[in-house]
């Protein structure tokens, strides 16, 4: 047999040994960058909702620093406080267990 033609061969083994090979990494690697990218839109829907929360959370500060009604209505809400008067107009608070 003569090696010139087993050569051929040979060759023609290799690269499709090699192109399987090839195939074989980029649908890795494509599978990898979709899994990338899934996690990069979750973060950014995390970041957005991030961002808003902070966004209102600032909007209420910025509400206690300027506006004494709103910190009454905060205070009276959730630390159970009755506004002060006298014995004609004084607010009774009345609590019941939940």
């Amino acid at each position: 047999m003569n090696p010139r033609r087993l050569i051929i061969p040979v060759y023609v083994v290799l690269m499709a040994a090699l192109a399987l090979a090839a195939g074989s990494w980029f649908m890795d690697a494509k599978a990898e960058f979709a899994q990338l990218k899934q996690a990069e839109a979750a973060n950014r829907q995390t970041l957005a909702d991030a961002k808003a929360r902070l966004a209102e959370q600032e909007r209420i500060l910025q509400r206690l620093r300027n506006d004494p009604a709103y910190v009454e209505k905060v205070i009276r809400k959730r630390l159970g406080y009755a506004r002060p008067g006298t014995a004609t107009t004084m607010e009774i608070i009345f609590r019941f267990e939940d």
